[in-house]
């Protein structure tokens, strides 16, 4: 199992399985030779051209709302190289700042 000071390693991750990276909730949809993609599920940032549609979803109304369902997801697909596995864990830390949804 992975932790903080290990990281995961890539046999850890699971198609379907969660994740935590930098205080956010991942879910893995596809295991490449060396990456990892997932999505991020603990909420979803609404961003419009339109400033009165802007809005932000927890999880749950995300998943109400389908934006995880897919392929092909509403939200992004982000890669995880094997750089960015050794800063994935199987559970949240708790010395990890939860980040503001918008910010990247």
């Amino acid at each position: 199992m992975g932790n903080r000071s290990s990281g995961m390693e890539y046999a850890d991750f699971r198609i379907g399985g969660t994740f935590w990276c930098s205080g956010r909730q991942w879910r893995c949809t596809d295991i490449g030779t060396r990456a990892i993609v997932a999505i991020r599920i603990d909420g979803v940032a609404v961003d419009s051209t339109d400033p009165t549609r802007r809005r932000t979803l927890t999880r749950a109304a995300a998943e109400a709302e389908g934006w995880f369902n897919g392929p092909p997801y509403k939200v992004a697909e982000v890669v995880f190289d094997e750089y960015d596995q050794e800063g994935c864990s199987l559970e949240p830390d708790s010395e990890d700042p939860v980040s503001e949804l918008g910010s990247a």
